[in-house]
């Protein structure tokens, strides 16, 4: 049989491939502790779930706009106004069934064949992989410190270059940008008209009393170069639910619509409910679960400086820890015989486009965090 090119090219999610192997060793009886997965495992807040359930009583079952729904078009206008200072009316926002095809969506109607996007790397797995499925370019931009380099940034800048990927809080590294990062980015890509995909996910999962800050409110030329990119996964546990967004300039909008109508035709009716009821209810439960995800940071942090010459930046946001050590030489290799000697499952850093390291989730419990180091420990020792 003879498939297509550009999905020969693509390269299944090593997430998603050590999670799955994980939950099948666990579902033969084998004690896993699995700090490989993207989620939160705290359970969806109960008055969205009743939204949900109350959409369904009402049989709001049917197809909505393509672009969603137009009420929660016009919560996500105030909550991008009154959180993140961004003025976007409801025909500038589209609704797609999850952040991811809402990035996706944005890389496909943005690039042709043959143009270049910027990609700092580490990065989310699927950055690389949604650009050569739209037969653009990724180019890779190795950072310092785990950040862009606005020096670096400029000498990778071409003729062919059409977008950069800006992702804060990030994946897997869970560091931040600054106002002060932010605008030095700001400025070069706007000085070359370049389209800016800032992927703002984990924007509410975020520690030490930082603010979230959207590059799109420095001022109005890199407002109107940037896709925001969010969604409720993260922030009010709905990854199931598979609700994103995106707010981008009008025509850019349109254009997602157009390419959405003949893939999904709309998100899922029950979900936006769902969504807008997370927007438009009280805020206490997400800050609860901001606070045991830093609880967990920092009980992981005390927990991996047991374990000699093991080095990482200190997560800002997300719940992810991107730690590397002398004898991870081959991160897909240590990952997979960590699994299967010690039962552990992490996520190798060569998924990220970066070598030697490993990406925890502290999405997990105390004890699980706790008896997953000390595996990690145990598994350093051995080999």
């Amino acid at each position: 049989m003879q498939l297509a090119r550009r999905v020969l090219e693509v390269k299944p999610s090593p997430t998603l491939s050590i999670s799955s192997k994980a939950k099948e060793l666990k579902g033969r009886g084998e004690d896993v502790i699995n700090l490989s997965v993207g989620e939160p495992d705290f359970n969806t807040p109960e008055y969205i779930k009743e939204a949900g359930i109350c959409a369904l009583k009402e049989n709001f079952t049917r197809y909505t706009d393509t672009s969603g729904t137009g009420e929660l078009r016009e919560g996500i206008s105030q909550k991008l106004r009154k959180e993140n200072a961004l003025t976007y009316s409801a025909e500038e926002i589209i609704v797609s069934t999850g952040a991811k095809q809402a990035l996706y969506n944005a890389i496909l109607v943005l690039c042709d064949p043959g143009e270049e996007v910027i990609i700092p790397s580490p990065y989310w797995v699927s950055y690389p992989e949604m650009v050569r499925l739209a037969e653009a370019v990724p180019v890779i931009l190795q950072t310092r410190n785990f950040k862009v380099d606005p020096e670096e940034l400029k000498k990778v800048i071409t003729k062919r270059t059409k977008a950069f990927i800006l992702n804060s809080p990030a994946n897997p590294t869970g560091v931040i940008y600054r106002r002060e990062e932010l605008k030095a980015i700001a400025e070069i890509i706007s000085r070359h008209n370049v389209y800016c995909l800032s992927d703002e996910i984990y924007e509410k999962i975020i520690y030490d009393g930082e603010k979230h800050i959207s590059i799109g409110s420095l001022n109005n030329k890199i407002k109107s170069l940037t896709i925001l990119i969010n969604g409720f996964s993260k922030s009010y546990s709905m990854t199931g639910w598979r609700i994103g967004y995106a707010a981008a300039d009008k025509e850019i909008i349109a254009a997602m619509k157009r390419l959405q109508s003949h893939s999904t035709s709309c998100p899922n009716s029950i979900a936006q409910k769902a969504a807008l009821a997370a927007l438009g209810g009280s805020q206490s439960e997400v800050e609860i679960m901001r606070k045991k995800f830093e609880e967990r940071r920092n009980f992981l942090i005390e927990k991996l400086k047991e374990i000699e010459r093991v080095t990482f930046p200190t997560p800002e946001g997300a719940f992810y820890c991107f730690l590397s050590h002398p004898k991870i030489t081959n991160s897909l290799s240590f990952a997979e015989k960590l699994l299967e000697k010690e039962k552990l499952a992490v996520v190798p850093g060569i998924a990220f486009g970066k070598e030697g390291y490993l990406r925890l989730s502290f999405a997990a419990s105390f004890g699980e965090i706790e008896e997953g180091v000390e595996r990690l420990k145990k598994f350093l020792k051995t080999v």
